[in-house]
This record gives structure tokens, C-alpha cells and sequence, in this order.
């Protein structure tokens, strides 16, 4: 238990090395002293804390030197209060087992213990370089949930309210040059915490998430309070804290911010931009003398520069703009435009804003934009909502982001579960309404990744609305200031499910102006979402498997299903006596209070290729169930995709696609970011050149993403007994419309006397013979009988697997290492007469664990016989402290353990 628990911590932050210049963070500016603590976040800052009702002394004394902490703890700053109290052994890991549940009793809840429980000072000591001397020194806190009072050398100097707020604090004339000073803030909790108790209100047909509605009444992330995809109970402390960092810079006398970059694109040909810029110019200074500057502004590397002069007065904020109508320089022939995936490059420029007193710089500003539109309408034949990239549609296959739990994350976990995004094909994430704005890198990374992001404004349906409306508004200003430059920003939504705080449209048109707006996620063309836990895959291609109705049309903000984890995950979230046989309690706890059915209907789908034996059994065979989940859902979606297949699809957003917390109902990979089966399969079937098969009506079809198309490209279907021997083949020659679809290309005629179980091949070749992409099912001849039953060729009926003779694969590899990265090159041929099924390569160290996260470009396969595979695994070079063990496993293969070194 202590080595699990050991665990736990090692992945809470999950700081890995940085790999190459793919996760460089280019927003952390490397000129300002970065206050992030030790532990963690290998930050230079030793942070305390302590309860704020423990402590006599007064805010004066407790922000100076000389002040006595040896009674605090230790504090991880960004973090929050519970983070740290559970680094200090204070309360047990909440994400094992049932450690989280109210009733359990082991870490006390906020609804229940008061806000004074979690209320808590924060301090640290810092130096002040003598390089700071004689110029203006801000202190700038990013993000403090939720109200805080910001002391430095016994004095207030600020206070903050709300979670998505920033703040610029002139500390000059209350630091010390060259000397120790005190950072001392005092923490309190939202205002209204809420509780988990149920309320007779909110979505219909869902659980009762947002507990009683409370929460909403602040502007926070909702879904502390315990919603179905994560603890149906919330976390404990609401997450209170210091959760984003604070940094120490200097400026001159005069200080610039938040500077804006708008293009306008001329049509139809997209080949003239039109550039507006504008940025906010401050004086802090205490001088009664207006101060005459220059403002000015660089597109890096492109000769456009633009120039102006203004006066400003003390304590004065003036925003500067510069139009293409006072700068012609600003309107550029021929941009090179920003793309999403697969659409084109994500180009991207820099923007450079100075302001200079008398030829001396005071202050310069980067930013990296790009150039493109972004727009949508709902003229389509359902009226539902369609995007439009530069003038082109683009089909939406997005995802639904939940940020983690309890904010203990990094920007190599950002990166991380932002590669695997990418890998998966998708290409737009929502940031969900119960959640939160990420952070500055996140949206970098969709920038050069090429994601689109759906931004929301922390409201739901099911919680209240806030209470403060001007603590909301000056929250989604601080959002928006910071956000609005990111080229991947692509539409702005006030609320999931909802309506909106009066004001806010106004507020974006002025802030932005150049995204569209609705006022809650399920309105304008958008409907309403769902399915969100198991069904029977059949159901997908039936579009019955929502109760709500038709759901594969339109756009759908909200459509999904589960995946188990592995079994090495399954074994870091629970005891032993709770995994195998399955305790419901527990596992039904990991899973929303059962509400993904993972206990029950997911179970009842692995046994359908066999009762297992064990946990190790189950866990394998349930990574079979999450692949047809995550394959019959996006290729139903292609199949349908704009004006093809059977009904008018613009867009679907997976709910939802990353773990926000140790649970059994993992997704495309779990909490620990290990990757589940549902990620190699969602990248399949997300190809931009794809051939899919469909259970329901035995065709195979053929999606294209690109904007171009492909003639004369033919398609091959392969149909293998449980022998593995060929019993039908069929190709047919295609072409391939831009941006379309080949519904229906050829029809597959199972022979009569197929074998019960049976598998699938279909390549994808060129005009020229080379094949461009590839796919592999496995099928039963089980007849679908219905909705109500877990029957159907994609569904049950595969316990002849076990049937299936053993195959031998031939591997090798080469170790490869750079700079920061260790590689391994896998070659791996079926060198026997059978089928290798659902292949499983694993990375693990020493003690038998994942090493994490790791990059494989393919995993969970299967092999014809004679057939070869290429695969590479990457991962950081500090994961790799001793030679680790590259396991070979299959469903009918001898398992194989090559010790690398």
C-alpha cells in the first residue's frame, strides 16, 4: 500500500523532463523570477502554510521578516490547500479507492466542516536582485481560487475574487533591493462551497450533477462539487488555493499589456490581410509630470513596423491602436494562413510591442498570432451549425476537455495529453462549462498542434448562476485579454446547457470581436447531447443509442462512451481484494457512482468473448469493448459526414476524451497517461484518408479529410475465418471527392459457412499501388436483435476467440537516444500461419510499471500472418534512470520480455 501511495505522488504533478523544442513553454517568460515551490514544480521557493483559524499573529506580522513558521507545512504552490495537505500525510491519497467518499469519513468536506476549515495562509521569502533597482517591480499572481488578500512586508496590497482573474501589482515602493522580503496571502474559499446533496433540478435523464447548485453562485470551476464523470461527491476543499503561478518582473517607467492583433481577410480569394492592432500603455509612476512616449509595434521578420507617439498622464491606462488605414504597412499581400489538422500548415507569426521614453526602452511585449477566419452559420438542410476555416467548411471532429480534478498538473502533462490529442486526429476541444480556462501554454500548444478550441465561461445548467456579476464579467475580461490572440480560438459559448449573464455578448464584441458567440452549448444549431455511458456499439449505427432520440445528426456538443484501463493502471487505483471479483462499491465509486455502467453493462460486454478468470483476463478482453466504443462511434460520424451518408452530420465533440481523475471509466488513456486501446483505435478511424466498415449494413465506405481529392484510389476487402484463412475478397477502383465520402463503395457478401467468429481486412491504396491506410475488425455472426439487448456482430458472440491458434511474432529493435529522448525502433512480423490478434506493446521499468508517459505510434494491433509492422516508442530520458523492459503481448501470442539495453 505505501509504495502505491508513493506512486500517486510521483504522478500528482507528473513534471517530466522537457522533450526537444516540442514542449517548450514559449508564454513563461525566462526574465521574471518564477515564485513556484520546490516540491513539484522543481521551482527555487520554499512555501509554508497554515490554517488561518491556527494562527494569532496578524496579517502585518505574519507577511514580515523574522516571522516563526516552523509550525507550517509544507505548501506546493501552484497547488491548492488539499494538494498540500495531502503531500504532508495529512489526509490519504483521495484518488484510491473510496479515500474520497463523503461517507468514508478520512478527508473532511467543506459543506460540512465550513469554509474556515479551509481558509489558509500561504508564505514564502524571496530576494529581490539588485538588477531591479531603480525600476517599477510588479508582483503578478496568474490565478487564486476563489477570494485572497495579497501581503508583502506587512502591507495589503491587493485583493483578488474569482478564479480566472490575474492581477498587476506595483510592489516597488514596498520591497527590498538586494534584500530578503515576504509574500504572504491569505486564501479563502469560494463563497458559497454548495454540497453534494441532490437537487430536483437540472439536465434531464443525467444524475444529479452540480450537487445542490450553489456552486454556480461564485465564478469557479463548478465541477469541484462532484459531477458523474468524475466524484459524484466533488473534491473536498473545492480546490482552494494559489492554483496558478506568481511571478516578479520589472518595468521602466511606463508599462505595456495585453496587446490585441485582428485580421480581416479579403474574399474570396483569402490572399490580402488587413492587420489592427492595439495594446494598453500604464503609467505607475508618481511623478505629476505627463510623461511623453513612443508606442511601438514589429511583425517579427515580415518589415512592418508602426510607430506613435502619445503623452500620459500619472496613473493614466490608454489603449493604442494602429488601423491599416493609418498603416498601410499593416495590410500584407499573400499571409501565410493558420490551419487546423489536416487542412493546411499552422502558420504562425510574432508580434513585438515596445514603449520607449526618451529613446530608452521601459517595456516590450511578444505575442504569437496567426492569420485565418474562423466563422459558422446554420445554412444547412437541418439548420444545424457549421464551421467554416478561411472560407472552406470543415467537418468537426472535436472533444470534450475535463481538466484534472484537483488542478495538479504541469506543462508536461499539458503536453503530453495535448500530443495525444493530436495523434488521435481530433480536431477541436471544448472547454467544457464546468471547468476552466487553461493555461497559457495549453493554448500555445493548440496553436502549433493545429486543435480548435470552443471556449465556455464557468456556467452550467446544472448549477445556479453567479452572484456577482461583475466579478464574473471582470473574470471573463481577464480570460479574454489573455486568450484572444491564440489563432485556435475558435468560438465562444457562455454556458453548457444554460443561458448567459446579461453583458457579457457586449463585453466580447468589445474584448475580441472577431469569434462567434452563443449563449449556451446547446442552442443556435447545436442540440442536445448524448449518449455519454455504454450502450451496445449496434446501437451506434442504428442512431438509437440515445433515449433522447436521433443524435448522429447536426452537430452534437456531446457524444461518447468508456474505456477499462489497463490492468497495471486498474491495480494503482484500488486494493487487490477490490479488483478481482469486482467490487461493485468501489469500482462504482471510481466510475460516477456507477453511471457509465462499467460494473454492469461494460462488464456484461467483455463476457460476451468469455467469463473471465481473473483481473488480468477481464482488463484485456475490456480493452476489445472500449476499441469497438471509441471505432463505432467516430466512423459512424464519418460515414454521415457534411452532405454524405444518410443524414446531415457538421460535427460531433466526443464526451469526453481525457481523465480528470483515477476512474474505471478511463478514455482514450487514463488518469495516469497511460494510453487505452480507445486511443489507437479513434486515430484509425480518425485517418484523413480512412477506409471503415459498417457492422449494420456490410459496406465499406471511404471518408476523406483533406481538401483535395484522389482518383483513381482502390479498395480492398479481405474477409479470414477463425483459421486465418481468406475466404472472400473484393476491390473496387474510387475516387475520392475532396473533403467527402465514398458511402457504400462495396458490399461485403459473408459466406454462408463463415466461421462464428471471423475478422476484417481493408487497405486503401493509391493510383499508384502503395497503400495509404489500413483497418482491422473483428465480427461475429451474431444476429442484432434490438436495442434493449447486447446482441449483434460488433457485440457478442465472441467467445470462439479463444479458438484462435497461437501466432508467433519476430521482433527486433534499436535503441535511439538525443538530447532529451529515448527511443526505442520496434520491427515486428508475423512469421506463423495465424492471425496475431490485438498486439500490445509495453514500455515498463523495472518494477513492472508503465513508464509514463510514453509516445507509441501504434499499439493494440493485430498482424495477418506474413504481415510486418513498424513502431516506435518515445519517451523522456529521465523516465529511463535504469534499462527498462520492451513487453511483446498478445491475445494469441506468448507474452515477451527484452530487457533493453
Amino acid at each position: 500500500m505505501k509504495k502505491l501511495i508513493s506512486l500517486f505522488f510521483a504522478l500528482l504533478f507528473v513534471s517530466f523532463p522537457i522533450w526537444g523544442d516540442s514542449i517548450r513553454n514559449d508564454v513563461r517568460d525566462g526574465n521574471r523570477i518564477w515564485l513556484d515551490s520546490k516540491e513539484f514544480h522543481q521551482g527555487e521557493f520554499c512555501w509554508k502554510m497554515i490554517k488561518a483559524g491556527d494562527v494569532k499573529s496578524t496579517a502585518d506580522e505574519i507577511s514580515s521578516l523574522g516571522y516563526d513558521t516552523h509550525d507550517w507545512i509544507t505548501a506546493i504552490v501552484p497547488g491548492t490547500v488539499l494538494n498540500s495537505l495531502v503531500y504532508n500525510k495529512v489526509y490519504p491519497e483521495p484518488y484510491y479507492g473510496v479515500n474520497n467518499k463523503i461517507e468514508s469519513g478520512k478527508i473532511p468536506d467543506i459543506s460540512k466542516v465550513g469554509r474556515e476549515f479551509y481558509t489558509y495562509w500561504f508564505r514564502t521569502e524571496f530576494d529581490v536582485p539588485e538588477s531591479f533597482a531603480k525600476r517599477t517591480i510588479w508582483l503578478q499572481p496568474e490565478g487564486i481560487n476563489y477570494r485572497a488578500e495579497i501581503w508583502v512586508n506587512g502591507n495589503l496590497l491587493s485583493t483578488m475574487k474569482g478564479m480566472f482573474t490575474n492581477d498587476y501589482i506595483n510592489v516597488t515602493d514596498f520591497v527590498k533591493v538586494g534584500q530578503k522580503n515576504v509574500l504572504a496571502i491569505k486564501v479563502y474559499p469560494v463563497d458559497m462551497p454548495g454540497s453534494a446533496k441532490p437537487k430536483n433540478w437540472g439536465a434531464v435523464g443525467e444524475f444529479h450533477n452540480g450537487g445542490n447548485g450553489n456552486i454556480g453562485l461564485n465564478t469557479t470551476m463548478l465541477m469541484t462539487v462532484g459531477w458523474d464523470f468524475t466524484f459524484m461527491d466533488g473534491i473536498r476543499d473545492r480546490n482552494t488555493g494559489i492554483w496558478k503561478s506568481i511571478s516578479l518582473y520589472t518595468t521602466g517607467k511606463l508599462a505595456i499589456r495585453h496587446p490585441f492583433i485582428k485580421s480581416e481577410l479579403s474574399k474570396p480569394g483569402y490572399d490580402v490581410s488587413r492587420e489592427s492592432i492595439s495594446v494598453e500603455v500604464v503609467n505607475p509612476t508618481n511623478s505629476m509630470d505627463t510623461v511623453k512616449c513612443v508606442v511601438r509595434g514589429e511583425i517579427v521578420g515580415e518589415n512592418i513596423v508602426v510607430e506613435k507617439t502619445l503623452r500620459i498622464l500619472r496613473g493614466e491606462e490608454k489603449t493604442v491602436t494602429f488601423s491599416s488605414e493609418e498603416f498601410p504597412q499593416l495590410i500584407m499581400s499573400n499571409p501565410r494562413l493558420w490551419w487546423p489538422v489536416n487542412k493546411g500548415p499552422q502558420n504562425l507569426y510574432q508580434l513585438k510591442m515596445t514603449v520607449s521614453v526618451k529613446g530608452v526602452v521601459c517595456d516590450s511585449v511578444t505575442t504569437r498570432f496567426g492569420i485565418r477566419e474562423i466563422t459558422s452559420d446554420t445554412n444547412t438542410p437541418d439548420k444545424s451549425r457549421v464551421f467554416y476555416i478561411n472560407g472552406k467548411r470543415i467537418f468537426i471532429r472535436g472533444t470534450n476537455w475535463i481538466p484534472e480534478a484537483m488542478l495538479r498538473t504541469s506543462d508536461e502533462r499539458t503536453y503530453a495529453e495535448l500530443r495525444y490529442t493530436r495523434q488521435s486526429g481530433i480536431n477541436l476541444i471544448r472547454f467544457w462549462g464546468g471547468g476552466i480556462a487553461e493555461s497559457d501554454y495549453f493554448y500555445q500548444l493548440c496553436d502549433e498542434l493545429g486543435l480548435l478550441v470552443w471556449q465556455e465561461f464557468w456556467m452550467t445548467g446544472d448549477t445556479k448562476h453567479p452572484q456577482d456579476k461583475k466579478t464574473y464579467l471582470n473574470n471573463v475580461e481577464s480570460t479574454v485579454k489573455r486568450i484572444r490572440n491564440h489563432p485556435s480560438i475558435a468560438y465562444y459559448v457562455c454556458s453548457n446547457e444554460s443561458s448567459e449573464v446579461t453583458g457579457i455578448y457586449e463585453s466580447l464584441m468589445k474584448l475580441d470581436g472577431t469569434r462567434g458567440y452563443q449563449m449556451q452549448s446547446e442552442c443556435n444549431g447545436v442540440h442536445d447531447g448524448s449518449p455519454y455511458k455504454q450502450v451496445n456499439p449496434m446501437q451506434h449505427y442504428e442512431n438509437t443509442a440515445s433515449d433522447r432520440g436521433s443524435r448522429v445528426d447536426g452537430f452534437n456538443p456531446e457524444y461518447g462512451a468508456p474505456t477499462l484501463p489497463t490492468v497495471e493502471i486498474l491495480r494503482e487505483m484500488m486494493d487487490e481484494k477490490d479488483l478481482w471479483p469486482i467490487n461493485k462499491e468501489v469500482w462504482d465509486y471510481l466510475d460516477g457512482n456507477g453511471f457509465h455502467l462499467m460494473s454492469t453493462m461494460y462488464t456484461d460486454l467483455v463476457n460476451n468473448y468469455g467469463t473471465s478468470s481473473s483481473i488480468e483476463e477481464f482488463a484485456e478482453k475490456g480493452q476489445f469493448v472500449g476499441a469497438i466504443n471509441s471505432k463505432s462511434i467516430w466512423e459512424v460520424w464519418n460515414y454521415n459526414k457534411l452532405d454524405y451518408g444518410d443524414r446531415f452530420c457538421s460535427g460531433l465533440l466526443f464526451w469526453y476524451h481525457n481523465c480528470s481523475m483515477r476512474q474505471v471509466s478511463a478514455r482514450m488513456w487514463d488518469w495516469s497517461l497511460e494510453p487505452t486501446a480507445s486511443l489507437y483505435h479513434t486515430a484509425n478511424a480518425l485517418q484523413p484518408l480512412h477506409a471503415q466498415f459498417d457492422y449494420l449494413k456490410n459496406t465499406v465506405s471511404v471518408v476523406n479529410d483533406y481538401y483535395e481529392g484522389f482518383n483513381g484510389y482502390t479498395v480492398t476487402t479481405q474477409i479470414y475465418n477463425i483459421q486465418s484463412k481468406k475466404v472472400w475478397e473484393k476491390s473496387v477502383s474510387i475516387d475520392i471527392p475532396a473533403d467527402g465520402v465514398v458511402n457504400d463503395a462495396l458490399v461485403i457478401d459473408f459466406p454462408v459457412d463463415i466461421s462464428q467468429v471471423h475478422f476484417i481486412n481493408l487497405r486503401l491504396l493509391d493510383n499508384k499501388g502503395k497503400e495509404v491506410s489500413s483497418n482491422f475488425y473483428w465480427r461475429s455472426n451474431d444476429e442484432y436483435k434490438g436495442k434493449k439487448t447486447l446482441t449483434g456482430p460488433a457485440t457478442s458472440g465472441f467467445e470462439e476467440l479463444k479458438n484462435l491458434k497461437q501466432a508467433k511474432l519476430q521482433t527486433s529493435y534499436k535503441i535511439r537516444k538525443d538530447a532529451d529522448n529515448y527511443y526505442v525502433d520496434i520491427k515486428l512480423k508475423n512469421v506463423s500461419g495465424s492471425i496475431a490478434f490485438f498486439n500490445q506493446l509495453q514500455l515498463l521499468d523495472r518494477q513492472q510499471k508503465p513508464v509514463r508517459p510514453s509516445f507509441y505510434t501504434d499499439n493494440f494491433f493485430s498482424l495477418l500472418p506474413g504481415e510486418s509492422k513498424s513502431i516506435t516508442i518515445e519517451t523522456s530520458k529521465e523516465h529511463v534512470l535504469e534499462d527498462p523492459v520492451l513487453v511483446v503481448r498478445g491475445w494469441n501470442i506468448v507474452r515477451r520480455e527484452f530487457m533493453l539495453k
